[in-house]
């Protein structure tokens, strides 16, 4: 297959830059992958569409404030983006990161930080990551907690203010996250309220947490032409016992997001049989792929081309997936990480 069959036209001013106002008020696009019939609804009413015996699995990482500014010893001031954290003897602070701009920077550089935190340059990875150890007096998970930023995506593109930045460290992260790990969101969970949980659970729908950290393979576009030659970056999951029982029993299971998804379909047996475990994923799922466990999926508008774009249309098809889109774009739904979302049953 080829990656430029998997393109669509979405005008510059349908990329969400900002939240919905209320989590549960954003714009919910159902498809029937079956009928192929779509329904323009509000978020809130996805309870409508599950009924008892169902479960839902969410994904529960925690987004970290993975982004900071620093200046280079030649006095510029680059942006610093939290990658990986590495695990030595000592317990040390040194993370695998993404600099910008990078040029002039050299082993032993030390970038200062301000509020007494700095780090020091241990080595050049790759042409993209490079390799620091931080130092701050209260300890660098307490300085990031602090002073770190929501680590937003490229294509949100707006003045930074402190105000804005406070309410990005809330809305860019589910009401349910709970395990620190994420440099990006599971954008599908972001619309969910304690309104529409409690709802969701009054009609016996059962909501099973499991964990994946997204890393930064959600950013890396696929840069080959044929889509089977493209490698996904290993990403970290964990799924419980309490958890593997909800989704083995469910009479369907509705995966929220494409995080979900994959983690689901990367553990499921060939008889959809979900085991508890934890370890590292790098399943890329385009179509073409049988599906073994996932029933419905619940996802946001993602980027043409993308991992994420190949998922869903192996889940509903690429022709109905472009028909989606295309309605999606003619009314005037938001899309990306802050945007709309759709529902396939």
């Amino acid at each position: 297959m080829e990656l430029k069959d998997f393109s669509y036209f979405l005008p510059d001013e349908l990329i969400a830059q900002h939240p919905c106002p209320k989590r549960d008020r954003s714009r919910l696009l159902f498809l029937d992958k079956k009928k192929e019939k779509m329904a323009d609804l509000s978020f809130f009413q996805l309870p409508d569409f599950l009924q008892s015996g169902d479960a839902l699995v969410i994904n529960d990482s925690r987004v970290i404030p993975a982004r900071l500014f620093g200046k280079k010893p030649t006095g510029g001031i680059l942006e610093i983006l939290l990658l990986t954290k590495r695990k030595s003897e000592k317990e040390s602070q040194t993370w695998e990161v993404l600099l910008r701009p990078a040029k002039r920077l050299r082993e032993n550089d030390v970038i200062a930080l301000g509020n007494n935190c700095e780090a020091k340059v241990l080595a050049r990875i790759s042409n993209k990551k490079w390799l620091l150890e931080f130092f701050a007096p209260d300890g660098f998970e307490a300085y990031l907690n602090q002073f770190g930023r929501a680590p937003l995506p490229p294509y949100i593109k707006r003045k930074k203010t402190a105000g804005q930045d406070v309410t990005d460290r809330e809305r860019y992260q589910t009401i349910y996250a709970k395990n620190p790990g994420s440099i990006a969101a599971p954008t599908a969970g972001l619309h969910f309220s304690a309104d529409v949980l409690q709802t969701l659970q009054a009609k016996g729908i059962q909501i099973a947490p499991i964990t994946l950290h997204v890393g930064y393979g959600t950013f890396l576009p696929i840069e080959v032409n044929e889509v089977e030659k493209h490698v996904m970056e290993a990403e970290y999951y964990e799924i419980s016992t309490k958890s593997s029982q909800v989704i083995n029993n469910a009479r369907r299971l509705i995966a929220v997001g494409t995080t979900s998804t994959r983690t689901l379909e990367s553990v499921a047996d060939n008889d959809g049989y979900v085991q508890a475990k934890s370890g590292f994923t790098n399943f890329f799922i385009y179509p073409g792929y049988k599906f073994k466990r996932v029933n419905g999926l619940l996802t946001n508008f993602h980027l043409p081309q993308s991992s994420l774009f190949l998922l869903v249309c192996a889940f509903a098809g690429t022709d109905l997936i472009k028909k989606a889109y295309l309605h999606a774009v003619e009314n005037r739904y938001l899309f990306y990480s802050y945007g709309d979302c759709m529902l396939i049953i």
